[in-house]
């Protein structure tokens, strides 16, 4: 198996933007691992086969750990009305201009690991269709129920090599 980091991100407050978080939880506790507290980001629990961190963002900061994988999941939401509600999708470097100073592509992530650390991890995208984005805390229940599908895509591309 491949040595996979498996990274969601989004806002917790935001209902459905945090459904990483819930996604990442579902996933560890298949794995056997321990679930992350809501101030925890698993940065400090690294060392298996199969990690996993839960992020606000796609950060700098994090290809430093990332470059040491043979495997990427990006986990995060999306509204796209074409795409079903789990989609994923293979995810190649790719250097794109931000819209926001504080935002990062899961290609660009790939395209700066590349680029600074010389390795190239296989990257794949796993999105959960989103259907509110108030300030709250909780998910929607369609979201909700997309979560274990969820679990399952990442636990096939787990299994693929």
């Amino acid at each position: 198996m491949l040595r996979t980091l498996v990274i969601g991100y989004g806002n917790p407050d935001r209902q459905d933007d945090g459904v990483a978080y819930a996604v990442v939880n579902a996933l560890r506790q298949r794995l056997g691992q321990a679930r992350l507290d809501e101030d925890e980001t698993g940065l400090e629990q690294l060392g298996v086969s199969v990690d996993s961190v839960f992020l606000l963002q796609l950060a700098p900061d994090l290809l430093d750990v990332a470059a040491g994988y043979q495997r990427l999941i990006f986990v995060d939401a999306h509204v796209f009305p074409d795409v079903e509600d789990v989609h994923s999708v293979l995810v190649q470097p790719e250097y794109a201009t931000a819209a926001f100073t504080h935002h990062m592509t899961p290609a660009l992530f790939l395209a700066l690991l590349q680029t600074l650390y010389g390795c190239q991890p296989e990257g794949h995208i796993v999105s959960v269709r989103g259907q509110g984005f108030d300030f709250e805390r909780g998910l929607t229940p369609a979201t909700v129920e997309q979560v274990a599908p969820a679990v399952e895509r990442i636990q096939a591309l787990l299994a693929a090599k």
